[in-house]
């Protein structure tokens, strides 16, 4: 299974981006599919994450302002981020679940795009 983030850059204060994840490989059994972030010297961060069903969840600092969403025929999840902000600026990665036959899951990763926002 192989993750391909694109879509990050830098943006100002106020502006909108869009990122792409396109996964690809044995995708039988793809579950969750969303976003972490990682800020200069800080820890991962969750961000957002929506269900085989299209039920989405999100961490505190992004709701209202960010929307995940995926497209199953394209084995792709995106995340619309609007209203950006300084304390957005992270490198972001995409991950996908992959449930097999005795509803075991393993997590996959992209290998993540740069956002940087200035003020």
């Amino acid at each position: 299974v192989q993750l391909q983030a694109s879509g990050g850059g830098l943006v100002q204060a106020g502006e909108s981006l869009r990122l792409s994840c396109v996964v690809s490989g044995t995708l039988s059994g793809l579950s969750r599919m969303g976003w972490w972030r990682r800020s200069p010297g800080q820890g991962y961060d969750f961000v957002a994450q929506i269900t085989a069903v299209g039920r989405a969840t999100y961490g505190d600092p992004v709701k209202g302002r960010f929307t995940v969403s995926r497209d199953n025929d394209r084995n792709t999840v995106y995340l619309q981020m609007n209203s950006l902000q300084p304390e957005d600026t992270s490198v972001y990665y995409c991950h996908v679940g992959i449930m097999d036959s005795r509803s075991a899951e393993t997590t996959y990763w992209g290998q993540g795009t740069l956002v940087t926002v200035s003020s």
